[in-house]
């Protein structure tokens, strides 16, 4: 098999930024967690703001593709680079369930999906360069910090609104089981100062994400 060259990935991770930040990807092997559930009657306020949460959790979503793409880019052990692309492919699984949700609250995603992908990625190369481990410690946060904020949103949707609760529910799950891989694979913990630097960068995401 003829090895790619650095163009040749460069083209790859392009193609793939694209496609994460402006397509959705089709439903993987698991079916859309709200399909048996009944729509609810919500207010336009209660609709608008379950599809700012929503936006965001996408938003998150894409970031994650970017991170997780960036740090295979430089990651030194193959096992840890299929690893990082693996948890890229189960993310799009979320993304469709987020951009099927949108859709039903006739809402869109953010316009700044690229950015945060952008973002991420080189985020993402930077960990993969500091060692596998520390890469794997930056999963391993990414994915706890991720988890609070799904929490957070579930506690702030409609008691009514089943549909959007068994999503988040799911995704829970799904992120909890990735920082306990990643922990399992040798993640280091990171220090106070970077964690704090990722709520940051969050704290900026969601607040923008939420509104465009």
């Amino acid at each position: 098999m003829q090895k790619l060259s650095l163009f040749d990935h460069f083209l790859t991770e392009i193609e793939h930024s694209l496609r994460t930040s402006f397509v959705k990807p089709g439903l993987g092997s698991r079916p859309y967690p709200a399909e048996q559930m009944p729509e609810s009657e919500l207010e336009l306020a209660q609709q608008q703001h379950i599809a700012g949460l929503m936006r965001v959790n996408n938003a998150g979503e894409v970031a994650a593709q970017g991170l997780y793409r960036g740090q295979a880019v430089t990651a030194k052990e193959p096992a840890i680079k299929m690893a990082m692309l693996e948890a890229s492919d189960e993310e799009n699984e979320h993304l469709n369930w987020c951009q099927t949700r949108l859709s039903e609250l006739k809402a869109n995603r953010s316009v700044l999906d690229s950015f945060w992908y952008m973002g991420s990625f080189f985020i993402g190369v930077i960990a993969g360069k500091t060692g596998d481990k520390w890469s794997l410690g930056f999963v391993k946060e990414t994915e706890q910090q991720v988890t609070h904020h799904l929490e957070s949103h579930l506690t702030q949707l409609p008691e009514n609104d089943h549909r959007s609760q068994v999503i988040l529910q799911q995704m829970i799950q799904d992120e909890t089981k990735h920082a306990i891989n990643a922990d399992k694979a040798g993640a280091a913990d990171l220090p106070d100062l970077i964690k704090q630097m990722m709520k940051m960068v969050s704290k900026v995401m969601t607040f923008t994400a939420y509104r465009v």
